[in-house]
């Protein structure tokens, strides 16, 4: 692999011993000037022996130890403005203007076809209990290639946390290469020479697949789920499989997942009919009574539901005379809040039901409440003061004792192909909704998220994170909740998934 260290000169300063790999697309050397310096790749002129680097191909940019590579630009800050300051309207700021003023978090360049990596990363980021668990990672526990991206990841969380652009730029670059390093096939290239674009369910499978073995679980009382992924992420199906052509004993079996699947039919126009037909199918396998194949009635009810419910919608397809995965444009509704009580077995709903329960006396009284013009005084005092409770199973921490979802993750897809088109994460947080489109921030609203449902060109919803529903209920005598243990927030902080 041809890797060089070399010199970078940026005006009077100048950074010996920057590694280089040529392996990699320029752009990824531009990110990680644009850490050293601060110049974005796009203002970026970087020549070495009269030759100026291109942003897809090294093409005659010949490098050698110890090079000496210039580079012009300036930063966006260091442009010349006019010295009075004016009054900016919000309608009037671009992207990055628009950051400053509402403190908006930090984006991830795009390196050259890596937005579906960009996308995924922004997506899992929502979820508390695994970035902090990222964030206190043992950089030095090994683990192979496993370990080099969950440490890669745990970096580029630090970065998005705290870190400015240029920060965010290096840990993308060093993300990507681990990626690289641990599915090859991320790193292959386009017939122009550039990174192709992959698939980012793809990419996201295979991140949680390396997570899911280098980071531990929190304590639980079952002990039984042996990483974060599972903890969190797992659930259970409980599986009966009856021959339609025989008559022979049901065959029940147990199958664990880490997201659901909706397959996108001609009668499928919602979420939940996709889920519902999923569940319930058809499939052929081998009769031991009939001694062939047989048709086989396969009937699957959820037995443990997981913190944080991923859905993927079923899109893509292979089209053998075009050799392409093509897309499904069909417009298909998701909610805001998700309730999938009928989708689990009837063990499992029969405990849910306690903490629905609660929910449904909360909304009688917030009901009630707003049917009536009276206020007491104690109630006015109190009314901002919350008692939070666990949305797990006391013996199950990570899972979902009541049914009931929120929205906080979407990751879609624009285009017509999953290796073309480009790939966005659109986030919940405490006060709205983020669009994070690479290194582009910006707010929207609910009705802008729900608008990404599919029906044509425009992107399309790929896939969906759901986290738990919080209860909240009005404080009386008791303390607020200590979470340090199981979220690593302080206590009397919400487990809520917007963090």
């Amino acid at each position: 692999m041809p890797k060089f260290l070399v010199k970078v000169k940026w005006g009077k300063e100048t950074y010996p011993g920057v590694e280089v790999n040529t392996d990699e697309e320029p752009i990824v050397f531009k990110a990680q000037i644009f850490a050293l310096t601060g110049v974005q790749p796009e203002r970026q002129k970087v020549v070495c022996k009269g030759v100026t680097l291109r942003d897809d191909v090294w093409g005659n940019f010949k490098l050698s130890n110890n090079a000496l590579v210039l580079v012009m630009g300036s930063k966006e800050e260091d442009v010349p403005t006019a010295p009075v300051e004016q009054t900016r309207f919000v309608e009037d700021m671009n992207e990055s203007e628009l950051a400053t003023a509402l403190d908006l978090p930090e984006g991830l360049i795009n390196l050259g076809n890596t937005c579906y990596m960009n996308a995924t990363v922004q997506c899992l980021k929502t979820v508390p209990e695994l970035k902090n668990a990222l964030l206190n990672y043992d950089k030095t526990s090994g683990g192979g290639t496993a370990g080099e991206l969950t440490s890669a990841l745990s970096d580029t969380m630090s970065a998005l946390e705290s870190g400015g652009a240029g920060a965010c730029a290096g840990a993308a670059a060093k993300l990507l290469r681990a990626l690289h390093a641990t599915t090859p096939r991320f790193a292959e290239r386009a017939p122009g020479g550039g990174l192709a674009q992959q698939d980012a369910s793809e990419c996201w499978t295979e991140i949680v697949r390396a997570l899911q073995q280098r980071l531990p679980a929190a304590p639980s009382p079952s002990g039984s789920r042996a990483s974060v992924i599972e903890q969190y992420f797992g659930g259970t199906l409980d599986v009966e499989l009856v021959c339609a052509e025989t008559e022979e004993p049901p065959a029940r079996s147990s199958e664990s997942f880490l997201q659901l699947s909706c397959f996108i039919s001609q009668d499928v126009k919602y979420l939940q009919s996709g889920l519902r037909s999923k569940m319930s199918e058809q499939i052929t396998k081998l009769s031991e009574t009939l001694g062939r194949d047989a048709v086989y009635n396969k009937t699957s009810k959820i037995s443990r539901l997981p913190a944080y419910l991923t859905v993927q919608f079923v899109r893509f397809f292979y089209k053998e005379k075009e050799s392409i995965n093509a897309k499904i444009l069909k417009d298909v509704k998701f909610p805001l809040e998700l309730d999938v009580y009928e989708l689990c077995s009837p063990e499992l709903q029969e405990r849910l039901m306690p903490m629905r329960n609660k929910f449904k006396e909360l909304e009688d009284a917030a009901i009630a409440s707003s049917l009536s013009s009276k206020r007491n005084s104690r109630g006015d005092i109190h009314k901002d003061k919350k008692r939070i409770l666990p949305y797990w199973f006391e013996n199950d921490i990570g899972s979902n004792n009541s049914g009931y979802y929120r929205l906080q993750a979407v990751l879609t897809h624009r285009g017509r192909s999953s290796s073309s088109g480009h790939y966005v994460a659109w986030v919940a947080r405490a006060n709205g909704w983020l669009r994070c489109d690479d290194d582009a921030v910006t707010p929207v609203t609910e009705d802008e998220v729900l608008k990404l449902s599919g029906g044509g060109d425009w992107h399309c919803a790929y896939l969906l994170l759901y986290g738990p529903k919080i209860l909240e209920l009005p404080e009386e005598e008791e303390e607020p909740m200590v979470m340090d243990d199981v979220t690593g927030d302080t206590a009397g902080d919400p487990p809520t998934a917007l963090a």
